[in-house]
């Protein structure tokens, strides 16, 4: 499945190319698809450079949490779940607690922790893995889970708005919330349905009710405070939490007399070597996607979308807004791009700006994910990864769209 993406990325754009030179005359075409694909094989060692700090932090921080047994314990409160969700991962391995502090990560908006937790969930499934180049079924639900992770504190979406002259930035923070949890549940259903596992198991239903009344909870919290503060307060309680946990496992592990100073350099060795082994898939990915966008492809779909929706009299409010939304799953950065010149264009309160917000922090740039968590351990073929994670996304378009019509059209 995925040599079969890949390959066509660089079709399609060879395609849109040849259009583009033939049809609309464009002479510099080739110039710009051969600059993309220079352009991302720069930035596949800008990102790996960017990796290695935050791997052999937070890889070093966890080296010494699986030894004090704070990883354990985690575990342990976690297995009736993930025994359910996972059967194939034995109770209380260390997969389940890395996979819950990548989830956790990714919901405080935290990703300079969450990429590194999410190769270490991914080192520690892989180890459970018969055929180290085939996704096994938990590899390909927790991608999925990374993938539409609930995003409680889109903070960046909150600052880009602020800089864009939005009334009120954190506006967006409901539908943001609503948005994400749909393509979580639809992700969720999508690999369920795959590979055949009960969602309405008791356990499974009270971790549900749990999660989602620590999410109204939250929610209610967030909804009580003034506009202004909303931001500032969702950043200071995901970084105190993040901090914490950092203070809390050097303290636990100074009270057992850990040699807490080698095994950080040990586990920060690992996420130095991680680092490395990952930027061929980086790149393979990367470069596929600038030809795809330097090509015109995205803008195509758009131009066709716009085109199918008038032709049915519907509105074409959205369509200003869709390029965000094509873009997040290939580009996290190119995502980020659509979404400000989105709001350049119409305005950062506009009904488009504020839909390119909502589609920039559902979700989590897939493909992305997909060439650096199972890049790091090696997989070639990812299964039904994919289209469970597409079903996600698409989840997000018309879930996003819906939400921003009710609350801003």
């Amino acid at each position: 499945m995925l040599n079969l993406i890949w390959l066509t990325f660089f079709f399609i754009a060879a395609l849109c190319g040849f259009y583009q030179w033939l049809v609309l005359g464009n002479q510099e075409i080739f110039t710009e698809l051969v600059n993309a694909m220079f352009d991302m094989a720069k930035l596949t060692v800008e990102l790996a450079l960017g990796l290695i700090g935050a791997l052999c932090l937070w890889l070093g921080i966890f080296k010494i949490a699986e030894h004090n047994g704070w990883i354990e314990k985690l575990s342990k409160a976690l297995t009736p779940l993930f025994r359910r969700l996972m059967p194939d991962v034995p109770a209380g391995h260390p997969a389940i607690g890395s996979i819950t502090m990548n989830l956790s990560a990714n919901a405080l908006g935290l990703d300079n922790a969450a990429t590194p937790l999410g190769i270490k969930a991914m080192q520690d499934l892989q180890t459970l893995n018969p055929n180290k180049s085939v996704a096994t079924n938990a590899q390909i639900l927790f991608l999925v889970l990374n993938t539409s992770s609930v995003t409680l504190f889109p903070v960046f979406v909150f600052v880009y708005r602020a800089q864009q002259g939005a009334a009120i930035p954190t506006d967006v923070f409901l539908p943001i919330l609503l948005t994400t949890s749909c393509s979580s549940l639809a992700g969720l259903i999508a690999v369920a349905m795959v590979q055949k596992i009960n969602l309405l198991q008791h356990t499974i239903l009270l971790y549900g009710a749990l999660f989602f009344a620590l999410l109204g909870g939250l929610l209610v919290y967030f909804i009580s405070l003034p506009a202004a503060l909303v931001g500032t307060q969702s950043s200071l309680l995901a970084n105190l939490l993040i901090f914490s946990f950092v203070i809390g496992v050097l303290f636990s592990a100074w009270r057992q007399k850990l040699a807490t100073y080698e095994l950080f350099i040990e586990g920060a060795k690992e996420g130095f070597q991680q680092a490395i082994n990952l930027i061929p898939y980086l790149l393979a990915m990367l470069v596929a996607i600038g030809l795809l966008r330097a090509s015109g492809a995205i803008q195509l779909v758009v131009d066709g979308v716009a085109w199918l929706v008038a032709l049915a009299g519907g509105s074409t409010a959205f369509v200003d807004a869709l390029p965000t939304a094509l873009m997040k799953p290939l580009s996290g950065s190119g995502a980020r791009a659509m979404m400000v010149e989105t709001m350049q264009v119409h305005g950062a309160d506009s009904f488009a700006g504020r839909l390119s917000s909502i589609f920039q922090g559902s979700t989590e740039t897939t493909f992305y994910v997909l060439a650096v968590y199972f890049g790091a351990v090696g997989i070639k073929h990812s299964r039904h990864a994919i289209p469970c994670a597409l079903v996600a996304d698409f989840t997000a378009i018309v879930v996003g769209v819906t939400v921003a019509l009710f609350f801003f059209g």
